[in-house]
């Protein structure tokens, strides 16, 4: 289930687009100001964000600027404003997409939903690949340096959850929140265990999985490791 972030501060369009997205199978996380966005980028996750430019606290150009410093995930801003100057300050905040009121909910939708496949790898094929490494998403396979690898599936998740957030640090606790989800069996250690066998099993890219000291891990592609 893909994740939303709906930050908008006008209580009904809010709901509007709330119950919009999962009727459709989304995860929303809704945001009434910028402040509360931001509040739930320093401990989610997202796939994709839908700003209103205009919010209390912080505006939506702040929020993405917040979120590009964790998270390359597509965002699109919607405003009541026309101005070519506003369009080209989003596109210059990194935003993906810039929507206009009044919008039409499945147009909004459907460019929420092709950003999403383009982030994920999955608009012009269904892979993810890193120098040394390439998953084909549809038939869950790894290669390794060009050879077919087998994971158990949990191990694959975890792999594909750290291809999707290269260069970002994530802690055992996001990593359990997104990887293992309600699993009720799982602990800190649990992490650990997974980690260990991932590197085993990525062989040479095995130093891609950096250890941060009593933070967590990073999965980066460091110049002199490249394969």
């Amino acid at each position: 289930m893909y994740s939303v972030l709906i930050a908008e501060d006008e209580p009904r369009l809010r709901a509007v687009l709330k119950d919009y997205f999962e009727k459709k199978g989304y995860e929303v996380l809704a945001a009434a100001d910028g402040g509360e966005a931001t509040d739930i980028l320093e401990t989610r996750m997202i796939d994709a964000a839908v700003l209103d430019v205009m919010m209390p606290v912080c505006d939506g150009f702040e929020v993405c600027r917040r979120l590009r410093k964790v998270s390359d995930a597509p965002v699109v801003f919607l405003t009541a404003r026309t101005a070519e100057e506003d369009q080209l300050r989003g596109f210059e905040m990194d935003g993906d997409d810039y929507v206009t009121k009044p919008f039409s909910l499945p147009v909004l939708m459907a460019r929420v939903e092709k950003l999403i496949k383009r982030y994920n790898g999955s608009e012009d094929s269904r892979t993810i690949e890193v120098p040394g490494i390439s998953i084909a998403l549809e038939s869950r396979e790894v290669f390794v340096q060009g050879e077919l690898t087998g994971m158990p599936p949990r191990i694959y998740d975890l792999l594909v959850f750290f291809m999707k957030n290269r260069g970002r640090i994530l802690s055992r606790d996001q990593l359990l929140d997104n990887v293992w989800g309600d699993d009720a069996a799982v602990y800190d250690r649990s992490v650990d265990a997974a980690i260990k066998k991932l590197r085993r099993l990525l062989g040479p890219c095995s130093g891609y999985v950096h250890t941060i000291i009593k933070v967590g891990y990073r999965f980066e592609v460091d110049e002199d490791e490249k394969i």
